[in-house]
């Protein structure tokens, strides 16, 4: 292969002793025919190449000897992932309510034995389909297998789906990115993809969203090889992956994705396909170029691996499941505000500069890019694959960020290629007001939780935590002031490096130190405490699913004071949760010659979910 036009190609091993002095590029370098035509021509550097031009400052020797293969990149995102969402597995309490409700339906399937037909203590839970209790489902089995202690209770084994959903999507990301970019590029795109807050959030959560983007990830990479591979080699990138290379791995990524997308999240990973595909055919004025994907073979894969669930749930429910999912969840999203999840048109882009931090400052800044090059056929898939999707989410009452996850590795892409154009520039107005967000979210982040433990916890601060906490803030201040000085590359290289610090920092440590906010887990705790080995279990007021996945299947969420009385005279072994608001009626239904018993404990916390702090009373009638 002929080297990059602009730069030789290195010697192996060699590292530029100081930054070379470039002339600036001129205006007419922001010409969107000029850079139509450098594109078509192939000016992007090839996988490995060094950068053009001013980009050799500041840029990453960390980047250059990651890049050298693609075994190496892989491993050096592998590493990154782990670093990022390994902290904080174990020690995180499960967070209501959507995660405990997954758990529990998961493991309500091993009590069981029923893996078809999805349920919530003795409620039918049709919302989803089964491809996350399945997955969930075989790590607690494994880690049963394995010898783990109390495996159905350990929240962090039903959270491994979503670890390697995670991880999955990071490594996928940068196969799409190799379509678009050098295999250096990628690395850099994937690895901004991986350090966004989001992606770290859902991978501590045993719910669906890592997963459904990692097989979004895996449709649209492949749909992009398609794209992008119908064009002659002549006006293709040099270097970049073209259609007729990989085939047969864009067929299986595609159809896979779809298929097992179904099985997790239903029409959603068919909604991020087919509104690209869409656009890009009427952009091509034809729906030929999506030929390679083999259609008719690829849908028949699909239905042979999705319609065997869907047909069993169908004779179980008797149509019940469809009622439920598409009827009440989807629709009932769409038509108003699910579960008091509302929020105004422009509440997913507002929230995106803390969503896709760090890389969401440096996206805004490529938007522009987007806008010139709208015509070039990169551009125009970067902007089929976000655009008509988030236009629907804006759209749409029911407003939660996880939703927009997979758009983002698409804006992470864009962000790459916007600075190989020079369009992450200082000079800019606005640019570095718009980059001090960098900074400002591990600062807010930091400052929220001290005052949140001072406030809610007694005075307490997280010690343990500040010292990282502090080191994330550095490293982001450390970003903002190499992009201020005209190093864009290495202020998205320290940019990565906060996240890396702020993850653990946060999710790692500072959670350990709040035990205000582990209300469940402190009341489970007192099942322990009892001299029988199998309590039942009830609870009056405090209805959390993450006491219901930590005490048992069983436990009674009781309607009123008198049950609660009824329930501990009923003999035998038992402990009762009366929340604060219900225990003077607690303490009422009792007659005055036979007071309520004396509580075995207390606890004092903040519920997230209601946003109020919860004041629980345990008490327990032995034999």
């Amino acid at each position: 292969m002929p080297a990059s036009r602009g730069c030789g190609r290195r010697p192996a091993g060699f590292d530029f002793p100081r930054p070379i002095p470039i002339e600036k590029p001129g205006p007419e370098s922001r010409d969107p025919e000029l850079m139509t035509t450098r594109l078509s021509a192939g000016a992007l550097p090839r996988d490995g190449d060094a950068p053009p031009g001013t980009l050799r400052e500041g840029r990453f020797v960390l980047l250059d000897r990651l890049s050298a293969s693609h075994a190496r990149a892989c491993a050096g995102l592998a590493l990154l992932c782990l670093l990022l969402f390994l902290p904080g597995q174990i020690s995180l309490q499960p967070m209501d309510r959507d995660e405990p409700r997954f758990a529990q339906a998961s493991k309500q399937m091993l009590e069981t034995g029923d893996f078809v037909a999805i349920r919530f203590q003795d409620e039918a839970r049709n919302k989803k389909p089964v491809g996350i209790y399945w997955a969930q489902a075989a790590a607690v089995a494994a880690g049963e297998a394995l010898g783990v202690p109390h495996a159905r209770t350990q929240i962090a084994l039903y959270r491994i789906p979503s670890l390697l959903g995670a991880l999955g999507a990071v490594l996928l990301a940068y196969w799409a990115a190799l379509a678009f970019l050098g295999r250096r590029d990628a690395l850099l795109a994937a690895a901004l993809f991986g350090a966004c807050l989001m992606l770290n959030a859902e991978a501590h959560l045993a719910k669906t969203d890592a997963l459904l983007t990692a097989c979004a990830t895996a449709g649209l990479g492949a749909l992009a090889r398609v794209w992008l591979g119908r064009l002659p080699p002549s006006s293709a990138a040099e270097g970049h992956s073209r259609s007729g290379e990989g085939g047969h791995v864009a067929f299986l990524a595609f159809w896979l994705g779809l298929a097992v997308g179904i099985l997790v999240k239903g029409p959603m990973v068919p909604l991020f396909v087919a509104l690209p595909a869409l656009f890009l055919s009427w952009k091509a004025r034809s729906a030929r170029w999506l030929l390679p994907l083999r259609p008719w073979s690829g849908l028949a894969l699909t239905l042979v691996l999705v319609a065997p669930w869907f047909v069993a749930i169908t004779l179980k429910s008797g149509g019940a499941f469809y009622a439920e999912a598409v009827g009440k969840d989807m629709l009932g999203k769409v038509g108003g505000a699910a579960e008091r999840h509302w929020g105004p048109p422009g509440a997913y882009t507002i929230a995106f500069f803390a969503t896709f931090w760090p890389g969401a400052a440096f996206a805004a800044m490529g938007l522009p890019l987007a806008w010139r090059e709208r015509r070039t056929e990169a551009t125009a898939f970067l902007i089929a694959a976000v655009l008509p999707a988030w236009l629907i989410f804006e759209a749409v009452p029911t407003k939660l960020p996880h939703y927009v996850l997979p758009l983002m590795p698409w804006l992470a892409i864009l962000t790459i290629l916007a600075l190989r154009r020079g369009e992450l520039d200082p000079g800019r107005r606005g640019a570095r007001a718009v980059a001090l967000l960098v900074p400002a979210i591990p600062l807010a982040l930091t400052l929220g939780l001290c005052v949140a433990g001072w406030r809610l916890d007694d005075h307490t601060i997280p010690w343990i935590a500040l010292p990282v906490l502090a080191a994330a803030c550095l490293a982001a201040g450390a970003s903002w002031l190499a992009f201020a000085r005209g190093l864009p590359e290495r202020a998205l290289g320290l940019a990565v490096l906060a996240s890396c610090l702020l993850g653990p920092g946060v999710l790692g440590l500072a959670q350990r130190q709040l035990p205000a906010l582990k209300v469940s887990p402190r009341l489970a705790a007192f099942r322990d405490r009892l001299p029988c080995a199998d309590p039942v279990v009830a609870s009056l007021g405090y209805r959390e699913p993450s006491l219901v996945f930590l005490t048992g299947t069983g436990l009674d969420l009781l309607p009123d004071a008198a049950a609660a009385k009824s329930f501990l005279e009923g003999g035998g072994c038992r402990l009762l949760y009366v929340e604060g608001r219900e225990r003077e009626a607690f303490n009422t239904a009792w007659p005055v010659s036979r007071p309520a018993p004396t509580p075995l404990g207390e606890v004092e916390g903040f519920n997230l979910n209601t946003g109020r702090r919860v004041f629980v009373t345990a008490y327990a009638a032995a034999p």
